[in-house]
């Protein structure tokens, strides 16, 4: 089975965000996952557009970057122009999603949409069309090196059954590790982020290797 690793920055030594982008582009992931957190949405501030645009430059990987913030709409074109290909909104902090779902588009980005742990899947089921990727929250969002909600694998089941033969990616983010890749990916899974997972190894490549291998 074949899945993507995204290695999400949150995790990396901020001190050298810039090398660190670089050093996973060539440790061979598919996606550099970008937190955006403002501190109300979720209780942790990161990355704003100015951050992305500075680490454009060191990579050409697609930054994957994921809005915990509310509101979202407000700012889409922000993260579009510094830098972003992906960007992901959350469905708790969004009154209209299908709207910034179309803005999204709009600005030539593929458009995502996420969902904590406490939210049900059918909350998707009239933007499915809209979507290039859905990612469910394995933790509660906010900080890393959090464990893995296993109450979370039969979400993802019923999500890959509702995306069917529509080419969305669905993505898992928190507590991934090489002991629960496998039945991550198992459940559906098709992009997974990774932030201790990698980051805290001291060779990126032979953890972003690990991971690939741990799925079989």
């Amino acid at each position: 089975m074949t899945v993507k690793i995204a290695p999400s920055i949150l995790s990396a030594d901020f001190a050298r965000l810039g090398e660190e982008v670089r050093a996973i582009d060539e440790a061979g992931c598919d996606y550099i996952h970008i937190d955006v957190m403002d501190g109300h949405f979720v209780p942790n501030l990161t990355f704003g557009p100015p951050i992305i645009k500075c680490i454009r430059s060191w990579t050409e990987k697609p930054f994957d970057v994921h809005l915990m913030i509310d509101p979202a709409q407000a700012y889409l074109e922000e993260y579009a122009t510094a830098g972003a290909d992906i960007i992901t909104i959350h469905a708790e902090a969004d009154k209209h999603i299908d709207r910034s779902l179309q803005v999204i588009k709009g600005l030539g980005k593929k458009a995502g949409l996420s969902l904590n742990p406490a939210t049900p899947e059918h909350i998707i089921e009239y933007v499915i069309d809209s979507l290039d990727l859905i990612l469910v929250m394995s933790v509660n969002p906010g900080f890393g090196g959090q464990s893995f909600l296993g109450s979370q694998l039969e979400k993802i089941r019923r999500i890959k059954s509702m995306i069917g033969d529509r080419n969305i990616e669905l993505q898992v983010d928190g507590g991934v590790s090489v002991d629960n890749i496998k039945t991550i990916a198992d459940a559906g899974a098709t992009v997974l982020v990774a932030g201790s997972a990698v980051f805290n190894k001291s060779d990126y490549k032979k953890a972003i290797e690990g991971l690939h291998k741990a799925v079989g």
